[in-house]
């Protein structure tokens, strides 16, 4: 079916790839269960969840929205296994991340060229840098004046005080070290370093684990797209946006989009696509994002906003990758355009919390526009239908920067 022919939605399977989290996936339901009741509070539709037969991680949604009733199927494609797999370094092995991690960043080219693009998730990702560099000078100092203090105790005693100092220093810096990482849910250091690491340990390839799960992501996919449905769509969150780019150009490749089948849809939410396509060895993921630019058996929606620090908001993430081709269709930019969508007082309330901000397009506006994430994912609607008028943000941002802009072969 061509993605681009606006249509009606009965029944609609969402398939939602996570971005960089180790959290279980029951967590995007109750995300969805909550939020989903805040939105119909405020835009007077209808909503109930309940648990998915036949799946493990996943949840139904019976709506009633715009005078129309649909149900629709939710999946999460899960990869935290693979996510907790990275973050299982301690101590050492993250500062060891740190250098390296910065190494190719740096040597690559990629960090000048990322900060002339959007500052914003720049700064984020220089923030664990910094946080852990922070805690290993306060662990120092702590050691240090410790040291001190059992010097002072033992001097008296005869004791040569380069014996206590040094070991005291050192037990006492270790200790710290390991009481910021203990408390990382207060700091988001070890975490966001982790993630950043991710991309830099294959410089924008992907692990052979991870390959052969999005495999299984476009299985999945595939089957939904052989049944009695009117809409499969795709949702791609922060880093799993560029992982759905992959999976989707896989699925169209194949030919496994049957004639005459269901709308396929692809949102793209909060997208960090240029922190993987800007490296050395990311040119399948530059192939990608080429190739499904052009492809019809689609529609593409990507949504950021400027007030999200942590996302490269309005962005074409194929046009700053430098892989823009001839007759290029997608994706439609448009901006969630947070101030707003979001009263005053919840701007506030959140202007200063980056982590949370960067989840808001998978939550309730107060003051909504033309992106709900419910609508879309449980309206009456395809996503080519929704937003078949929508013009793309005059605000969006196409300049090539990418210093690579091989592909594969």
């Amino acid at each position: 079916m061509d993605g681009s022919r606006p249509g009606r939605v009965r029944r609609r399977r969402v398939f939602y790839i996570p971005g960089f989290d180790p959290i279980h996936p029951r967590r995007y339901r109750e995300l969805y269960r909550r939020e989903a009741a805040a939105q119909a509070a405020v835009s007077g539709f209808d909503l109930t969840l309940s648990p998915a037969t036949g799946r493990r991680f996943g949840w139904n949604v019976e709506a009633r929205i715009e005078g129309s009733e649909q149900r629709a199927e939710f999946e999460v494609l899960v990869w935290s296994d693979i996510v907790r797999e990275q973050m299982q370094g301690g101590v050492a092995a993250t500062y060891a991340q740190l250098l390296r991690t910065a190494w190719t960043y740096i040597a690559s080219g990629a960090l000048p060229r990322l900060m002339r693009l959007r500052k914003g998730p720049v700064i984020a990702a220089l923030y664990p840098v910094v946080m852990l560099l922070l805690q290993l000078g306060l662990a120092l100092g702590l050691g240090a004046l410790t040291g001190r203090l059992a010097e002072r105790l033992v001097t008296p005693l005869g004791t040569p005080s380069a014996l206590v100092f040094w070991p005291v220093l050192v037990l006492t810096a270790w200790g710290a070290l390991h009481w910021f990482r203990r408390n990382d849910r207060r700091f988001f250091a070890y975490y966001l370093m982790h993630d950043y690491a991710f991309a830099a340990r294959w410089r924008g390839a992907n692990p052979e684990a991870l390959e052969r799960r999005l495999a299984q992501f476009v299985d999945r996919i595939a089957a939904a797209l052989r049944e009695d449905v009117d809409e499969v769509l795709v949702v791609g969150h922060s880093s799993g946006a560029h992982l759905a780019v992959s999976v989707l150009s896989n699925l169209i490749r194949a030919g496994l989009m049957p004639a005459g089948g269901p709308a396929l849809g692809f949102l793209s939410l909060g997208q960090v696509v240029p922190m993987m396509s800007f490296l050395p060895e990311a040119r399948r993921l530059r192939a990608d994002l080429a190739y499904l630019s052009t492809r019809d058996e689609l529609t593409w929606l990507d949504v950021t906003a400027p007030g999200d620090g942590c996302a490269f908001a309005l962005c074409d993430p194929v046009a700053v990758s430098g892989v823009a081709p001839e007759g290029q269709r997608w994706p439609l930019v448009v901006s969630a355009a947070f101030t707003r969508t979001l009263s005053p007082a919840r701007w506030r309330e959140l202007r200063w919390r980056f982590f949370r901000l960067h989840f808001q397009y998978l939550c309730a506006f107060d003051r909504p526009g033309d992106y709900d994430y419910f609508r879309v994912t449980a309206g009456p609607l395809t996503l080519a239908g929704r937003f078949a008028e929508r013009a793309p943000s005059r605000q969006a941002i196409r300049r090539p920067l990418s210093p690579y802009v091989t592909t594969a072969a």
